[in-house]
C-alpha cells in the first residue's frame, strides 16, 4: 500500500495566501521526513479553496526540495492548458527528477477560468477528450502531429523524449481524475489509472474501479495493465487519541474553509450550481475517511483497499489550518499508521 497527502494550498479564515502556500510546502517536506511515499498538489483559480494556481510549477519546487517523494498534480486542469506546453513540462520534471513525478489531469469545472485564459466553454464540455489524446502521445511518441477541431499543427519533434530519459519508463504516469461513468470510460480505453475524490465512498469507488475493468477489457487493454492499474482514491485524514478529539478538529475549522472557498466559485455562463452543506459535507468527509485514533485509521485504510481494489491514497491532512497541527498529523501518520499497512 502507498499513502501519501494530497495538498491543496488551503486557505482558511483569516489566513493570508502566503501562509496557505508555505503550509503546502513544509508539509510536503514533513511528509517525506515521516516516510510517506508521495503528495498530490491540486489546482485552483481565483478562489481560497485552494491557493496553487499552478500544481505542476508546485511540483517543481518540491521536487527540488526532496529526494524520494513522487510528487503528482491532482490535478492539472486540462481544457484551461495547452496539451503540448503541459507534456513538455511533465517530461521536463520526468526526467530531471528521475522518474518520481506523476501528471494527474482533470477536466475542471464550467468555471470563469475558461473565459480568462480563453479556452471557452466548449473545451470544458466536449474538448477534454482530444486534449487528453494529445498529451498523452505527446508523452508516448518521438513526434506528434496534431489535426482536431480544437489543436491542429505540423509534425514536431518532441523535446526532451521523457522515453529517453529512463530506460525502463515510456514517460512520466498520467491519472486521470474521474467523477462519471463518461470519465471512467474515457480513462479505461486508454489504460489510465484514475483518481476517485474524497467526496465518495468504499461502495462508489469499488463501482468505478469495476467499470473501469470492464470498458479496459472491451477495448482489448493488456490484461497485466488492467490488474496493475494504480488508481489512488482521494480521503481525509486526521489522527488523534479519540475519534472525537479527531472529528472536532475537523469540524471547528473545514466548514468556515469549505464555504468561503466554494462560494467564492463562479460559472462562466452564470448557470446555477448547487452547494453543499459545510458542516455536513465535513461531517460525512470524517464518516468516510480515516479520522480518528492511529488503530482506526489503519482499519479504515485497509478496509477500503479490500473493498476498492485500490492500494494507493492521497490524504488531505491539513484539515486543522494549522502549520504544526498539520506536522504532527503527517509524522502520526507515518509513524503509527504506515508501519501497519506495509
Amino acid at each position: 500500500m502507498r499513502v501519501g497527502s494530497f495538498v491543496l494550498a488551503a486557505q482558511f479564515p483569516g489566513q493570508g495566501q502566503g501562509e496557505a502556500l508555505h503550509r503546502a510546502v513544509r508539509s510536503a517536506e514533513v511528509a517525506e521526513e515521516a516516510g510517506l511515499d508521495s503528495v498530490w498538489l491540486a489546482e485552483h483559480h481565483f478562489v481560497p479553496y485552494g491557493t496553487c494556481p499552478s500544481a505542476i510549477t508546485l511540483a517543481a519546487l518540491l521536487l527540488g526540495r526532496t529526494r524520494r517523494l513522487r510528487v503528482g498534480t491532482a490535478v492539472s486542469v486540462l481544457p484551461t492548458a495547452h496539451p503540448v506546453a503541459l507534456g513538455e513540462q511533465a517530461a521536463l520534471l520526468h526526467m530531471t527528477s528521475g522518474g518520481r513525478f506523476s501528471l494527474g489531469v482533470g477536466r475542471g469545472g464550467p468555471w470563469v477560468d475558461l473565459e480568462v485564459f480563453g479556452a471557452g466553454l466548449q473545451a470544458y464540455e466536449t474538448g477534454f477528450p482530444e486534449s487528453l489524446d494529445l498529451l498523452v502521445r505527446w508523452l508516448r511518441e518521438p513526434s506528434v502531429e496534431a489535426d482536431g477541431e480544437r489543436f491542429r499543427f505540423r509534425e514536431v519533434p518532441v523535446v526532451p523524449r521523457p522515453s529517453e530519459a529512463l530506460t525502463d519508463s515510456a514517460g512520466p504516469e498520467v491519472v486521470v481524475a474521474c467523477t462519471s461513468p463518461a470519465s471512467v470510460r474515457l480513462a479505461a480505453e486508454r489504460g489510465l489509472p484514475m483518481l476517485l475524490g474524497m467526496h465518495v465512498g468504499d461502495e462508489e469507488k469499488a463501482e468505478m474501479v469495476a467499470l473501469w475493468r470492464r470498458h479496459a477489457r472491451a477495448a482489448g487493454r493488456p490484461a497485466d495493465e488492467i490488474r496493475g492499474a494504480g488508481h489512488v482514491s482521494a480521503g481525509v485524514c486526521q489522527i488523534a487519541e479519540t475519534r472525537t478529539d479527531a472529528v472536532e478538529t475537523l469540524v471547528k475549522a473545514m466548514p468556515g474553509w469549505l464555504k468561503q472557498g466554494l462560494d467564492a466559485h463562479v460559472t462562466v455562463d452564470g448557470r446555477a450550481r448547487g452547494m453543499r452543506d459545510p458542516v455536513a459535507y465535513t461531517e460525512l468527509l470524517c464518516g468516510l475517511h480515516p479520522v480518528g485514533t492511529p488503530r482506526l485509521c489503519v482499519d479504515r485504510l485497509a478496509a477500503t483497499s479490500e473493498r476498492t481494489g485500490i492500494s494507493r491514497f492521497a490524504l488531505l491532512v491539513e484539515g486543522s489550518g494549522d502549520l504544526a497541527a498539520t506536522e504532527d498529523n503527517l509524522r502520526r501518520l507515518g509513524a503509527e499508521v504506515l508501519p501497519h499497512l506495509r
